[in-house]
């Protein structure tokens, strides 16, 4: 049994999520932003949802966001920072250096298994080239909450479900075929903060080949020269190096 198989037996329960809004958390902040690896391809997505039938009965409903791999935490994009988790120009500025010092090329990665954590059933994520530890380390590295374990999230929990219960499910699915996936970009998302797992958008993707940053949205946070500003009628442009 591996080690994080270990833990979620000795957690005894799953944790129960709930779909509410959670106001005391975003206090009126539309959304959330964080840095991800957009793995959304027609084999991953197959596996997630081959997964979530698996589990049926023990997920929350509406769980809509597309498979992804979080590398960090942003928080709420905002032009002006008032909050400790607001995500401004200076944050995102040295998060975009950090990105462009780091110099990474594309790598590939593989997804595979079922496992869990006590919050959340995921497919665990193979990094033989090491490109993900060194994305979520140029980003703000280890977090004090615990170690870092890329994965891709299947949906949450709607019940405490007993994990002995639960484990001989997950180990069923523990040795899916791994699916392969080139790493060309990383992108900075975004969510609704008043949706339990809604859908994921695209604010901007860092290109690992050439290094620019491609704004998808419009920014939250513009340069003081205006030249991330799109021109009127464009949701695309390229802040340049």
């Amino acid at each position: 049994m591996s080690l994080l198989s270990e833990a979620f037996l000795k957690a005894g329960h799953t944790l129960a999520n709930v779909r509410r809004d959670f106001p005391e958390w975003h206090l009126g902040r539309p959304d959330y932003a964080l840095w991800a690896l957009d793995v959304d391809t027609q084999a991953v997505s197959q596996a997630v949802a081959f997964a979530a039938h698996h589990l049926d009965g023990l997920l929350l409903d509406g769980y809509r966001r597309q498979p992804h791999i979080t590398l960090a935490l942003g928080g709420f994009p905002t032009a002006t920072p008032t909050h400790a988790d607001d995500y401004g120009p200076a944050a995102f500025d040295a998060h975009l250096r950090a990105l462009r010092s780091l110099g990474l090329a594309p790598f590939e990665i593989d997804i595979g298994g079922l496992a869990s954590f006590t919050s959340a059933p995921f497919l665990s994520v193979g990094d033989p080239d090491g490109g993900i530890q060194r994305l979520h380390q140029a980003l703000g590295g280890e977090r004090p909450e615990g170690r870092y374990i890329p994965h891709v999230t299947v949906g949450l929990f709607s019940g405490a479900w007993p994990t002995a219960e639960v484990l001989p499910r997950l180990e069923a699915l523990a040795d899916l075929p791994p699916i392969r996936c080139r790493i060309e970009r990383v992108s900075l998302m975004r969510y609704a903060a008043t949706e339990i797992g809604g859908p994921l958008a695209r604010l901007a993707d860092h290109d690992l080949s050439s290094g620019r940053l491609v704004w998808r949205e419009t920014p939250p946070f513009p340069s003081a020269a205006g030249s991330d500003i799109p021109p009127p009628g464009r949701k695309e442009f390229i802040r340049p190096l």
